[in-house]
């Protein structure tokens, strides 16, 4: 054993084992060039990277890993790099959500069968980062996460533009004759100029800064821009931290309590960050058995102000966040106003509090106090409930245009996202200002994977028309990119039955955000009456993964994580494989 280095001894039943299956295990690891010393009972640390040049956002972990691995070697520990899937949302089809549970049980999988103590968890795209969250979770060794970090800002003719968030104004823009095709081929190298995930405050930035709210990310690292020096300064400060951890047995189940949830929901308000933070979150709390349900997310944020003016609630960029003190900044506002548990614990080994006590913000323009913020308390996420969501649906109130949270109009169903846009440009489309849009078959089952589809754009003939938002309704995700008054994830979905699937055209719709409700005005006889006519669809899917996700998956109100993958499978050392 190394000098001042204890081990959990998991990694020495296979590296300090004797005779044939110690001979194997050793042997085969050191035509990678590693002495008899590394076997020596130090840490031996995992570095999942989720690098993928199929994942843009994840394209430069390899790099990230390389300044990991330095912090373990530094700290005395055994650095083993190996990949896991990216789940990229910018390019997997039909979406990246439907992956987000393989590889969460990939993740754990890897952990548990190899010869690991600890593991440092490299993410970048929005489903990465909570699905290895989930995957260290259900194994529950000691796992520090370092996400890939922001690009910077992008620049568009003298302006800042937001990618995602602005991919939805220059489509806008095409459709009104504001910006030409050759235009917008430019506009899209602006956007994307440099390495890492979206700028804006989309679901890779709030997931960065979910997975330090809850303790799990090093403070002050969510923002770091990934081109810049201190990004890689955090990955070896992870990679020395992991093997402190491992010494103090200081595990997930130790961090992810119910307060630290409570805390990474209160953060996600103030930060006006992604409505799929809630379906993530509450995955992750299923597999560590923390009690955590929808109406939570609506109950803890009413008296949490939004103090982060980012895209696409607000103006700026991560860069300029990062500048302006970044989360432990907001996190310090928060424990002034005692919206946070302080002393909830975190993978350095110190509270919350503690590491925010000499946080500071500069300036006031990005990151706003509680006494004069950026949009009032009640304006983060809204939890509705109503005959047409029984089980709940959620509106990003900070996203949204204030005029529309009140709004009562005809429904216009479409049963599909692509039945909408076949008809979106048609400038006799029978939808007026007034109109909720309805759009169904996008859910967890229905698609499969309930792809980020919600926020379909207006019809053109409006959006000349100088109409700037409607009311949406859809039981699919928004991006975090996404703006608009737009009610997501309805639950029950359509495709298992559900009241979404009840809505005929020129029903009357009302959105009472105030009230948290979103009904039809359609009487319990009728309804029952189209619920006896109403038949399941045919599945598409009979075999292979996607017929394994349609079997399995739970609703969004839990989370959809596959049930079976629920609780925590512990990190037993598996039996001998020779």
């Amino acid at each position: 054993m190394t000098d001042g280095h204890k081990t959990s001894g998991r990694s020495q039943a296979w590296f300090g084992a004797q005779g044939r299956s110690g001979m194997v295990y050793r042997s085969w690891m050191r035509n990678q060039g590693f002495g008899h010393e590394v076997f020596d009972g130090r840490p031996v640390i995992g570095i999942a990277t989720s690098a993928s040049e199929l994942a843009p956002c994840n394209a430069h972990l390899t790099r990230v890993a390389e300044a990991v691995k330095r912090g373990v070697w530094q700290a005395g520990g055994l650095p083993l790099q190996f990949p896991t899937m990216a789940t990229g949302e910018t390019l997997m089809r039909p979406t990246a959500m439907l992956y987000r549970n393989l590889m969460a049980m990939e993740v754990e999988e890897l952990i548990r069968a190899n010869p690991l103590d600890g593991v440092v968890l490299l993410s970048g795209c929005d489903k990465t980062t909570p699905a290895m969250l989930m995957g260290a979770a259900s194994v529950d060794l000691p796992a520090v996460m370092v996400t890939g970090g922001p690009m910077l800002n992008g620049k568009y003719r003298g302006q800042d533009v937001g990618s995602g968030t602005h991919v939805w104004k220059f489509e806008e823009d095409l459709k009104t004759g504001r910006m030409t095709q050759e235009e917008c081929f430019f506009a899209e190298g602006c956007m994307a100029r440099s390495n890492g995930h979206c700028m804006t405050m989309g679901t890779a930035s709030t997931m960065a800064c979910m997975a330090e709210a809850l303790g799990m990310q090093l403070p002050g690292s969510a923002a770091w821009p990934a081109v810049d020096s201190r990004r890689m300064e955090t990955a070896q400060a992870a990679g020395q931290r992991i093997v402190r951890m491992v010494e103090e047995e200081l595990r997930p189940s130790h961090i992810l309590t119910r307060e630290a949830f409570e805390n990474a929901i209160r953060v996600n308000a103030a930060i006006g960050g992604s409505t799929n933070a809630v379906i993530h979150l509450t995955a992750i709390a299923g597999r560590v058995g923390v009690d955590l349900n929808l109406q939570d997310f609506d109950d803890l944020v009413r008296a949490v102000p939004t103090l982060v003016n980012l895209m696409p609630s607000g103006t700026y960029l991560m860069e300029d966040f990062c500048y302006a003190g970044g989360l432990p900044a907001v996190m310090s506002e928060l424990l002034n106003g005692k919206l946070l548990h302080g002393d909830q614990i975190t993978v350095n080994g110190r509270t919350i509090a503690e590491n925010t006590e000499n946080a500071e913000r500069f300036g006031s323009d990005v990151i706003t106090g509680l006494d004069a913020p950026f949009q009032p308390a009640g304006t983060g996420i809204a939890v509705l409930r109503g005959n047409l969501c029984p089980d709940g649906a959620v509106l990003k109130q900070s996203a949204a245009s204030p005029h529309l949270l009140t709004h009562r109009g005809p429904a216009r169903v479409f049963d599909s996202p692509e039945a909408y846009h076949e008809v979106a440009d048609d400038p006799e489309l029978d939808i007026d200002a007034t109109t909720v849009i309805v759009i169904r078959n996008a859910g967890p089952r229905g698609y499969p994977g309930m792809p980020e589809v919600s926020n379909v754009p207006l019809p053109a003939k409006l959006l000349k028309a100088g109409v700037t938002d409607m009311v949406r309704v859809c039981d699919g995700r928004m991006s975090g990119t996404g703006y608009g008054t737009v009610v997501l994830h309805v639950t029950p979905e359509a495709a298992v039955g559900g009241p979404l699937a009840l809505v005929r055209d020129g029903d009357p719709v009302v959105l009472d955000v105030p009230n948290r409700i979103l009904r039809m005005d359609v009487d319990d006889a009728e309804l029952a009456r189209r619920g006896q006519e109403w038949r399941a669809p045919v599945e598409r899917h009979t075999s292979g993964y996607a017929w394994l996700y349609t079997q399995n998956v739970e609703q969004a109100d839990l989370g959809a994580d596959f049930g079976f993958l629920r609780g925590s499978r512990g990190h037993e050392v598996p039996r001998d494989s020779h």
